[in-house]
């Protein structure tokens, strides 16, 4: 009986966060306090979890909050600051001048520009850059957050340099060691099929957002008109997607994602302003008089005229993009000594975890916050100007800062409440066994969504690989499947996540005030969420009935991978 109601107990915190967001549409800042409590009671009662570790998981949830509203500020902080001094509204005429065609405008900036950033700083960073520079130029707001959202997802498994494979071979390393497999082998084909699965599916996202952008938000409500644009918008997806796949088959996990948008950037950019393959009709929204009301949020201070060059006006973003190349390759040297600028909390509340925030290496300090500074003299904003800026910047914040501490909360109890009394694994691990169990041989069926649901709760696929792949690679080596492809779903699955992960979205909404509509955007994005995860489904699945097993580990796995950290 145990064995049926364990892991249905530690799926209602999820069950009652999408009945509250997604269906009830609650903000996420009522949403998630609650889910927490429930989260806690469960715990503590059929987990038989103590009540000092339940205190200490989840004050640990609530620091490790803070790395993702550094990201959060710092992009505000960064957009505000371009508003004040006249910058965004030179970018956006810059924009225009490419192409005055919206769906043009949204893959040049979702789809390219977030995949480079991904590449380079990864954790939420490219959509809560993105959305504000797409409202800047004229987007509503929740049009310019599903955008952001959804287009960035096939970078993600190689965002911050590879982070996320990373965090999967930390996992397997010395499991595949003891079961006679080279790591390093069974890495390079991860990484292969992790990149093969994302560009065969990846390249039509481009075409799927602009879609729903027109279906959803166009005058004419009409699939046809984002399919207009598809040739651009294929040659779009083909120009980030080739050069990811050759990359990763070249030099493995750590470039495909930031070179292959910094190749794709360019080439989308010449060929916008050439007019190749563009549109002849140019599409827009409808006035903002007839704009639904549900496709805004708060007042956003309108962008500032100027007449500061184009130059000067992208120079932040150039700094911002230059900086976390610099940092985030490691043969610069940088990243590791970043990486020992440390604040220091060891066994937070007794609880054992021992809480770090790199603060240098957090995106939103170095570059966001540090760029802006810098910004503020070189675009020559007064202390007046200054101190609107950080005015304006602190009351976004405050909006989404509930949300993620609870949710990061709730995240961290339900990841280490293995630490309990009663003998039983952590409420995640219970979950994605269940799914396990009831899959059997179709488990293909069921491997992304396990990826998906790591990102959904925890906002990122580094920590969903953390929480997963061990699992992933234990079911795949029972039911005698191919392990490196099962993984690499996992990957892929954590990086679809993202699209409908609640940090990434309360993130999002922050940086475009549209705080409390987080439910709305979960919904619009489950749509590409189920697609995508459906593609690579059939796509792996296809290389499994066809035999394809190159890295071959006999059926003998001695015992479950456990999660790090």
């Amino acid at each position: 009986m145990n064995s049926i109601l364990e892991p249905i107990l530690a799926f209602l915190p999820i069950l009652l966060v999408i009945v509250l967001m997604v269906w009830w549409n609650k903000p996420a800042k009522v949403a998630m306090p609650i889910a927490w409590l429930l989260a806690a009671i469960i715990g503590l009662t059929f987990w038989q979890m103590d009540f000092m570790k339940v205190l200490g998981f989840s004050v640990f949830g609530l620091l490790k909050a803070i790395d993702v509203l550094l990201i959060i500020f710092g992009a505000i902080l960064i957009l505000n600051t371009l508003k004040k001094s006249g910058a965004m509204s030179v970018i956006s005429n810059g924009f225009n001048n490419i192409s005055k065609d919206r769906r043009v405008q949204a893959i040049i900036i979702g789809w390219m520009f977030g995949a480079f950033i991904e590449g380079a700083a990864g954790f939420g960073t490219p959509a809560a850059l993105a959305a504000p520079l797409l409202v800047g130029l004229g987007f509503p707001a929740v049009a310019a957050a599903m955008v952001g959202l959804v287009m960035n997802s096939t970078p993600v498994s190689f965002g911050a340099v590879g982070t996320p494979v990373a965090m999967s071979m930390t996992v397997l390393s010395s499991t595949l060691t003891n079961l006679g497999v080279d790591p390093a082998f069974f890495e390079k084909n991860l990484v292969v099929f992790t990149a093969m699965g994302h560009a065969i599916v990846g390249t039509f996202i481009p075409l799927l957002v602009i879609s729903l952008m027109t279906k959803i938000y166009g005058k004419n409500k009409k699939f046809s008109d984002g399919l207009k644009a598809a040739p651009f918008a294929i040659f779009a997806g083909l120009a980030f997607t080739v050069p990811y796949m050759l990359i990763a088959l070249l030099f493995g996990r750590d470039l495909p994602s930031l070179l292959g948008g910094l190749i794709g950037l360019v080439i989308v950019v010449l060929a916008a302003q050439k007019g190749f393959l563009v549109p002849k009709d140019v599409w827009d929204f409808p006035s903002k008089t007839e704009w639904n009301p549900e496709w805004t949020g708060g007042e956003i201070e309108p962008n500032k005229p100027s007449n500061m060059s184009l130059v000067k006006a992208w120079t932040p973003y150039v700094l911002i993009a230059a900086i976390l190349v610099i940092t985030r390759i490691p043969q610069v040297g940088l990243k590791a000594w970043l990486n020992t600028l440390l604040i220091k909390i060891p066994n937070v509340l007794g609880s054992g975890l021992d809480y770090a925030l790199p603060w240098a290496y957090n995106p939103g300090v170095v570059p966001f916050i540090l760029v802006a500074l810098l910004t503020f003299v070189f675009h020559g904003l007064k202390g007046k100007e200054v101190k609107e800026v950080l005015a304006a910047t602190g009351k976004q914040v405050l909006g989404a800062a509930i949300a993620l501490f609870a949710g990061v909360a709730m995240v961290q109890l339900m990841l280490n409440s293995h630490v309990n009394n009663g003998g039983l694994v952590s409420m995640m691990t219970s979950m994605a066994k269940a799914l396990a169990d009831i899959s059997g041989r179709f488990y293909v069926l069921m491997a992304p969504f396990i990826g998906v649901l790591g990102a959904f709760m925890s906002g990122s696929n580094t920590v969903s690989n953390n929480l997963f792949t061990g699992l992933q690679f234990e079911a795949a080596n029972i039911l005698n499947m191919p392990e490196v492809l099962i993984v690499a779903l996992q990957v892929i699955g954590g990086a679809i996540g993202n699209m409908i992960c609640v940090n990434n979205v309360v993130a999002v909404s922050a940086t475009v005030a549209i705080t409390g509509k987080e439910g709305k955007l979960i919904r619009t994005n489950m749509r590409p969420m189920i697609l995508y995860s459906i593609g690579v489904i059939i796509v792996i699945g296809a290389l499994i009935l066809m035999g394809v097993n190159p890295v071959p580990i006999d059926p003998q796995l001695p015992a479950a991978v456990p999660p790090v950290g």
